[in-house]
């Protein structure tokens, strides 16, 4: 069935360009939320919203930086009042797994009057090929405050298929979806698996949270992000998500994506600089 028009949040970063990409794909109206669309969404600028709301049936709602960061509740019921006040029907929320603060936005858009679909994720493969973390991954060694903790690691691309389905087919409505890999991995393990993937030699050597906060100030990292890095690294990385869940297979009857699919794929498609590494050797 054909429906309205959806506006995909942080439509140009990891999840939302995926899920807009799906719904062009489907043949749905998109409307894309980043300051420089036309017109722009801001989170920051509340004067941005409407405009962006504007004849819009269902919203993905991707918050930045993060649900864990001061003022991110407020922001959401704010938005949400808005939405529904508006018109929207459905709003599919990403949200963070083991995270306090994104689980009272859960709760918020729940509450909304909206239909809600909530989808809860942890960390992100792709955060190894299209973040701060491919430079690292890049230079060879790869610091970071974590040493035996497990995270079951999961692909940006399953996130975007479960959003889709949330977002166009009524029977996932009042669902919450924690969605994870199929296995669990060391950061270790996962840049073990990397550097097999992409033929670099790459390491993974376990750092002190000062340590990994003075780096990352002395590489100019704004300190707001500093402070969530921090918070993700020493708090939400203390085992308590080190288990796999069926959400993947609940909302779409399949398996989640290997991490070793993910790594030879990256690589493949020149993530960690295959190509030019070809090229030298040739």
């Amino acid at each position: 069935m054909k429906r309205g028009l959806t506006l995909v949040l942080g439509g140009t970063g990891k999840t939302g360009r995926r899920v807009a990409e799906r719904l062009e794909t489907l043949g749905m109206p998109v409307r894309i939320g980043s300051r420089s669309a036309n017109p722009s969404f801001d989170w920051e600028d509340k004067n941005t919203w409407a405009g962006a709301l504007k004849d819009v049936e269902s919203v993905y709602v991707s918050y930045y930086p993060d649900l864990a960061v001061p003022g991110a509740p407020d922001a959401i019921k704010a938005f949400s009042d808005l939405a529904v006040q508006m018109g929207v029907k459905r709003l599919v929320l990403l949200s963070g797994r083991g995270e306090e603060a994104a689980q009272s936005c859960e709760t918020i858009i729940q509450e909304s009057g909206a239909e809600w679909v909530l989808l809860r994720a942890g960390w992100f493969a792709q955060n190894f090929s299209e973040a701060f973390m491919r430079d690292l991954v890049m230079s060879g060694t790869v610091a970071f405050p974590i040493g035996n903790v497990k995270e079951p690691f999961i692909d940006v691309d399953d996130i975007a298929d479960v959003a889709v389905a949330a977002l166009t087919e009524d029977k996932h409505v009042g669902q919450l979806y924690e969605i994870t890999g199929s296995r669990l991995l060391t950061f270790a393990e996962a840049i073990r698996e990397i550097s097999d993937a992409s033929g670099r030699e790459i390491s993974y050597v376990q750092i002190t949270p000062d340590q990994f906060t003075e780096g990352l100030a002395e590489q100019g990292v704004p300190g707001d992000y500093i402070c969530l890095l921090n918070y993700l690294f020493t708090e939400v990385l203390d085992g308590r998500n080190a288990y796999v869940t069926d959400g993947v297979q609940r909302a779409l009857g399949r398996a989640p994506r290997d991490f070793k699919e993910f790594a030879t794929d990256a690589a493949n498609d020149g993530a960690w600089g295959l190509e030019e590494l070809e090229i030298s050797v040739a």
